[in-house]
């Protein structure tokens, strides 16, 4: 019906061009038709004879294969109908802009579907476009192979099928798949098939919904009127229409010699045409082409031999061929809709033209299949291609800590930039949540707190002390030992505040040369302390002269030279590697970032622990050597209790300060400081203030002495 409908436009445009004053308006076109039966041969034949005036009959040949059309045995071949290479670029920004990026492909088995499919490949590489399969449709028409190709569609995960075949071999295909009542896929028709009236009355639903490309449809002045007007008697029907008419409107012409009756209506001739829908699509092709054959005439009557054929048409359209002999493509994308009596009928998706370059589509406007290998991958999560697989089949990987991905299907997550990190859902980065021993904390409040209240509490034993620096206890235990001591401890305990807060380059350098000096300060005096308990006993030996050796004065040198020794290793600390602030991941998966003070060098903080903790082992020594010495009021063995407790507060701190993350390092420090400053303040002062302030009759001169 459609070559039918192709003849009789050539008709019409001959008829038009020589009715024409100024095209042509000496000569008179004519035409010779013939049956091409699809058959390369018989048609190049029919060729050959009209223009070299043989017009032998077209006889021998089997309609069994498709034309083809190879450029190096044509070079001269022209067409008015685009290249297929437009239509598969055409195709291939279709499946992209819809999402299918997961489609089978059915071609026909001649130069048609393998040029087509080749030229669909080529378009394909690079987008983001996959084929599961390509099958093509043998020209036998093997019942087994159509079925086996229907198969193959239906257990396929891609919904969308893409079709390189012409009419006759895409007929077989779709009855198979109508028959087999296949309705979950949306099939892509190419021109060969998409606008052809054939599959109207017995498609039904399983081709519903079919998208495709159709030629450019022109509305001709005068051709629809003049293909709905004939008759079987027109001198056009002769001798080609009587079939077509009995196809068309389904009856049967009474023939003479017939013996058998009609197995259906009898045509009568009257049957209208006004009732058969007729696509114009081929139609304004064909129309072109003889426009082009005629003013091709015109050019060479003009003597204008070499000149490219370049004319508007009637229809106000602007024709030249490029250097391919191929015309600008555009086209028409129709959708095949059923109607309530089942039959299809076409419906415009978007306006004419519909440019290869340029095709504005709204996929929102249609009710759209998925047609994918893999779902898309949601922000926060990367694509990972399926080994063995089309790039289009991928698993979604979760994107690592740190890094997000904020579109979906990201083919790499992105780092975040310094000081921020991933949200719990990896799509978006927020600042790290700045973390430090602050004053407001829960942690630091009570640090805080537990820090001044032991420099107040040394502050009030001192003030004590001194308000009792005549009585008995206070003489015999070594007045001025006492006060620096005790105002030892309350810088021992002040030192913990400089622990706390954010750290700055003059924290970081206070805070650790300020807790190494005033715990030496506190342990030397300790030291110094216990030498004197046990030389004061030593001295009580017969002929013992040894106390002139640790009068007031040598003490005072002692503790001088043990505190200048931390205060050489400080200053070179600060001189050559000083402590600085620095910034470390914390908390979970890292998402906070840790304000500290890094020591600069280790050799100078170990040296500064060493020192501290080389002076209290002597102090727990010598204070353990004068446990048992007989005074009623012995000091050594508060001292020798007070050492215990710091090393031991000590000794723990060093795996507590290795294993505790983030803020709770600086937390672990500040409590050892705390808790063996309170050591020391309670085992050494709290029974002497006891004595003084609960039982002053105690506190006397023979109460001391007693043995």
């Amino acid at each position: 019906m459609r070559s039918y409908r192709w003849l009789l436009t050539m008709i019409f445009t001959v008829e038009e061009i020589n009715r024409d004053p100024a095209l042509l308006p000496n000569l008179t076109l004519g035409y010779l038709a013939a049956d091409s039966c699809l058959a390369e041969g018989s048609t190049l034949s029919a060729a050959l004879a009209m223009v070299t005036g043989q017009e032998e009959a077209v006889t021998g040949e089997q309609c069994t294969r498709a034309p083809s059309v190879d450029r190096t045995r044509f070079p001269n071949f022209l067409r008015t109908i685009p290249s297929d290479a437009f239509q598969a670029k055409a195709i291939v920004h279709l499946l992209s802009l819809m999402g299918w990026s997961w489609v089978g492909v059915v071609s026909g088995d001649d130069a048609y579907g393998i040029s087509g499919v080749q030229l669909l490949l080529k378009e394909l590489e690079g987008s983001d476009v996959c084929i599961d399969y390509l099958e093509v449709i043998p020209k036998s028409h093997t019942l087994s192979k159509i079925r086996r190709i229907i198969e193959r569609i239906q257990s396929s995960k891609a919904r969308v099928v893409v079709t390189f075949a012409i009419s006759p071999d895409m007929e077989v295909l779709l009855r198979e798949v109508v028959k087999q009542n296949v309705t979950d896929r949306q099939w892509i028709a190419t021109e060969a098939w998409s606008t052809s009236s054939h599959y109207s009355s017995w498609s039904g639903i399983s081709l519903a919904g079919t998208l495709g490309f159709a030629l450019r449809q022109v509305d001709i002045q005068g051709l629809g009127f003049y293909l709905t007007q004939l008759s079987p008697g027109g001198q056009q029907m002769q001798p080609l229409t009587q079939t077509v008419w009995e196809e068309m409107f389904g009856c049967k012409f009474v023939v003479e010699s017939q013996i058998n009756p009609l197995s259906g209506p009898q045509c009568t001739g009257l049957e209208k045409m006004e009732s058969q829908e007729v696509y114009f699509d081929v139609i304004y092709n064909v129309y072109k082409a003889v426009y082009a054959i005629a003013n091709a005439i015109q050019d060479m009557l003009n003597c204008e031999p070499k000149q490219s054929v370049n004319f508007t048409t009637p229809v106000g359209e602007l024709l030249h061929f490029d250097e391919n002999g191929d015309v600008s493509a555009s086209y028409d994308i129709v959708n095949w809709h059923v109607g309530p009596e089942g039959k299809v009928s076409l419906k415009m998706v978007f306006p004419p033209p519909v440019s290869v370059k340029l095709m504005e589509i709204s996929p929102s406007a249609l009710q759209l299949p998925v047609s994918v290998c893999s779902e898309s991958c949601p922000p926060g999560t990367r694509k990972a291609v399926q080994k063995g697989k089309p790039v289009c089949c991928y698993d979604c990987i979760p994107c690592a800590t740190g890094e997000i991905s904020n579109a979906t299907d990201s083919t790499e997550c992105n780092k975040c930039p310094e000081r921020f990190w991933s949200s719990t859902d990896q799509t978006v980065c927020v600042p790290m949540q700045v973390e430090f021993l602050s004053f407001r904390d829960n942690m630091g409040i009570v640090l805080s707190v537990l820090s001044v209240a032991g420099a107040t509490l040394s502050g009030t034993t001192l003030a004590a002390f001194f308000h009792h620096r005549d009585t008995p206890l206070v003489r015999a235990n070594n007045s001025e030992l006492s006060f620096l001591l005790l105002l030892s401890l309350k810088l021992c305990f002040l030192c913990a505040l400089a622990f706390i807060g954010q750290p700055a380059p003059w924290s970081c350098m206070l805070r650790h040369t300020l807790f190494g000096i005033s715990f030496v300060v506190c342990l030397a005096c300790v030291l110094s302390k216990t030498v004197v308990v046990l030389v004061a006993f030593r001295a009580t030996l017969p002929g013992s002269n040894v106390m002139r050796y640790f009068g007031p004065l040598q003490q005072r040198a002692g503790i001088l030279l043990c505190t200048l020794v931390q205060v050489v290793v400080c200053v070179l600390w600060l001189v050559l590697a000083p402590p600085v602030p620095t910034e470390s991941a914390g908390g979970e998966l890292g998402a906070r970032v840790v304000l500290l003070c890094a020591v600069g060098s280790v050799a100078g903080f170990s040296l500064v622990l060493g020192y501290i903790g080389l002076l209290a082992s002597i102090c727990f020594i010598m204070a353990f050597l004068a446990r048992k010495l007989p005074d009623n009021f012995n000091e050594a063995k508060l001292i020798a209790f007070s050492m215990l407790i710091f090393c031991a507060v000590w000794i723990a701190f060093v795996p507590a300060y290795v294993s505790s993350p983030g803020k709770y390092t600086v937390a672990v420090e500040v409590f050892a400081i705390l808790a063996s400053s309170y050591g020391l303040l309670l085992c050494i002062f709290a029974p002497k203030c006891y004595i003084i302030l609960l039982r002053p009759e105690k506190n006397i001169k023979k109460n001391m002495m007693a043995k």
